[in-house]
C-alpha cells in the first residue's frame, strides 16, 4: 500500500467508509475553526476573535461556494433552486439540522440544531454571537452563488426572534 495514492486508497472504500470519512474530516473542519476561535477568545477576549472570525469566514466562504457550484454544475445564475442545493453540500450540512422553505423568489434556511452550539453549551460556555459573522457567511455564500441572492437574517444568536432553531436566514432573488 505504501506506493498507492491517497485517492486510490479512497476509491477502494466503500460507499459507508466514504462516508463515514466525509463525517469525521467534517467534524475535524468545525473542531479545528472552534480551536483558533476559542485560543483567540482566551487570549485576546470576544471582540477580538470575532474579528478575526469575520475575516476567516468572510474569505472562505466564497471559495467553498464556488467549489460546490463548480461541482454542482450550477452555471452562473442558478436561483434559488441552485442555492438550496449548494446549501446542501456545505462543508458542515452532514452535521447540522437544517430545512428549507419556499415562497416566490424567497428561500428561508432555518438551522435547527448547531453542532458549534451545542459544544459550547455543553462545555459550559455562553453561545457564541455568530449573528454579525453569519450575516457575511450566509450571505456571502449566497451571492457567490448566484450574484442576483441576497441574504437578511431572521434570527440568530444574539439577536432570537425564533426560540425553535438555531438560526434562520431569508435569501431573496432578484428579479
Amino acid at each position: 500500500m505504501p506506493n498507492q495514492s491517497i485517492r486510490e486508497m479512497l476509491m477502494g472504500l466503500t460507499k459507508e467508509q466514504l462516508v463515514e470519512i466525509i463525517e469525521m474530516h467534517s467534524k475535524s473542519c468545525i473542531a479545528l475553526d472552534g480551536v483558533w476561535f476559542q485560543s483567540i477568545e482566551r487570549e485576546e477576549g470576544m471582540d477580538a476573535a470575532m474579528r478575526h472570525d469575520a475575516n476567516a469566514w468572510e474569505r472562505f466562504t466564497v471559495t467553498e461556494a464556488k467549489r460546490i457550484k463548480a461541482f454542482l454544475g450550477l452555471g452562473e445564475h442558478p436561483g434559488l433552486d441552485g442555492l438550496e442545493k449548494a446549501l446542501c453540500y456545505r462543508f458542515y450540512a452532514n452535521l447540522n439540522e437544517h430545512e428549507f422553505e419556499r415562497e416566490g423568489n424567497r428561500l428561508v434556511y432555518t438551522m435547527r440544531k448547531c453542532r458549534v452550539q451545542a459544544a459550547r453549551e455543553r462545555k459550559g460556555m455562553p453561545f457564541h454571537p455568530c449573528k454579525s459573522v453569519g450575516i457575511l457567511e450566509y450571505g456571502g455564500f449566497g451571492s457567490a452563488i448566484d450574484d442576483r441572492i441576497t441574504c437578511r437574517c431572521l434570527s440568530c444568536y444574539p439577536d432570537v426572534t425564533d426560540e425553535t432553531c438555531c438560526c434562520k436566514w431569508e435569501y431573496t432573488l432578484a428579479e
